[in-house]
């Protein structure tokens, strides 16, 4: 039985050897490429003029480097031009290129922070973007297609196929280097500590950090299938390391990439993880007090509204989207967006790929803190007297197959109060999220793969954080 291929928030992902096979690798890159040339016979499509270059990238994961080669034979069988880096590559400078070399998209070979036994092909388009539902849309009803006729392809000796590859770095390098004010970090020779978490990142971001003039510590940068044995996520768990040894002053600053570089991870001078919430916020903080940029912010959801109460300091229109950074990228292609992130640690700002890029999140932090010359956590404290504080969290609780969408089904009905908050306006612009007094908020999303329900709480002090996070329990099970 064929394996239905379906593209999540951020594509295919799958079990190695169980739906990740070659086979499938194989059916899914001719669905793309029968999107793409499909495309290509339309008069008023942007790739019809555009030479038939396709990019294709790898992280540092079990055959990424074989599966992007068997893509490239498929992809050249119609007649399409693959060009493949030299070396396993973050995702947001495979988006970097896709722009500067007018590509007609880039497949990327990579499951992000996923466990090691997972691999992903994502695609994009033109733009560099994560493809966007109705594109995905089309590919996938290629592929089903495909399967359904029995489509195969003999191709070469499983990492024998020869392509032509490219250095991709430089032109990322250059753009990143008129984009930032990498200088401010080398006049305060800021002490950083730098975890690559056996990813794409190493030759990046510490590259980037030193020739910046950063002294700079390295951790985790040999490649590694297994990611060292953990999930390659600069998460507070996955920087647990660089916070001990900032506490004992190694370092003044932690900075972190994941398993392709998209996603970050950022450590105080105290040793405090501070959320992609709180980078978001400063980052927005940043680059509006100090470059004079003005325009909007773009953020997902369940991504804090402290980011709202820092944008109502500067007069700055706050936008919001569902859940995955094609969304956030579909619109700062469309407006003048400052910054755009989401709580899972994405973050990209105009003038750069409408893609996430961990990256960029740590140079601007590494920026933030040598401009000020003080921790990034007195940034913060300063603006929550001003914004007032935030405390945020995410369950993830597991619920009986059975109940799930009867569970849905209750929540979309929507309610009057959670706990002893009243409910104050209900949205379903992704999930459901439950607007409450004074900028407190709950919303629930239902995982895609498995029988649970996250559930993001934001409260203005830790005594309400505990009363929603019991009501939420309650309400769900229930």
């Amino acid at each position: 039985m064929a394996t239905v291929i379906k593209f999540g928030t951020s594509g295919w992902r799958g079990i190695i050897a169980q739906e990740f096979t070659f086979d499938n690798v194989r059916v899914a890159t001719q669905g793309i490429a029968d999107y793409l040339l499909s495309e290509r016979q339309k008069r008023e499509s942007p790739l019809r003029d555009r030479a038939p270059t396709v990019l294709l990238a790898y992280d540092t994961r079990f055959l990424g480097r074989e599966f992007a080669l068997a893509a490239a034979e498929v992809l050249a069988a119609n007649g399409l031009d693959p060009l493949l880096t030299n070396r396993d590559t973050p995702t947001p400078v495979l988006a970097h290129s896709i722009r500067t070399r007018r590509a007609l998209g880039g497949i990327n070979f990579t499951a992000s922070h996923n466990p090691a036994e997972y691999q992903g092909l994502k695609f994009s388009p033109y733009n560099g973007a994560p493809a966007p539902p109705d594109i995905t849309a089309q590919i996938e009803q290629a592929i089903a297609r495909r399967q359904a006729e029995g489509w195969s392809f003999r191709g070469s000796v499983i990492g024998t196929y020869s392509c032509r590859t490219f250095d991709p770095q430089p032109a990322y390098f250059r753009h990143l280097e008129r984009l930032l004010r990498l200088e401010w970090i080398g006049k305060r020779r800021l002490k950083v500590l730098v975890n690559i978490c056996h990813g794409t990142g190493r030759g990046y971001i510490d590259a980037l950090l030193q020739k910046a003039g950063a002294r700079v510590l390295v951790l985790n940068d040999r490649p590694d299938p297994l990611f060292g044995g953990h999930h390659p996520e600069p998460d507070a768990a996955g920087m647990a390391e660089v916070s001990h040894r900032i506490r004992h002053g190694e370092a003044k600053l932690g900075l972190g990439t994941d398993g392709d570089a998209d996603r970050f991870g950022v450590v105080d001078s105290d040793g405090r993880w501070l959320t992609p919430n709180q980078v978001l916020v400063l980052t927005l903080y940043y680059l509006v007090k100090h470059q004079g940029w003005k325009g909007s912010v773009v953020r997902t959801v369940p991504t804090s509204h402290q980011v709202d109460a820092v944008a109502a300091l500067f007069g700055i229109k706050v936008h919001e989207t569902p859940v995955g950074f094609k969304y956030i990228g579909a619109l700062m292609e469309k407006e003048s967006v400052i910054v755009g992130g989401e709580e899972s640690g994405g973050l990209s700002i105009r003038g750069h790929v409408p893609e996430k890029d961990g990256i960029l999140a740590c140079l601007l932090m590494a920026e933030l803190m040598a401009l000020e010359n003080r921790p990034l956590g007195q940034i913060l404290a300063d603006l929550e007297k001003q914004t007032g504080p935030f405390y945020t969290e995410r369950l993830n609780i597991r619920i009986q197959p059975e109940q799930k969408e009867p569970l849905l089904q209750r929540l979309a009905r929507g309610v009057e109060t959670i706990g002893p908050f009243q409910v104050q306006q209900f949205i379903t612009t992704d999930g459901f999220k439950f607007l409450l007094p004074d900028q407190e908020w709950v919303a629930f999303r239902a995982s895609g793969t498995e029988p649970m329900i996250r559930c993001y709480l934001e409260a203005r002090s830790r005594r309400n954080l505990t009363r929603l996070r019991k009501a939420c329990e309650e309400l769900l099970r229930t």
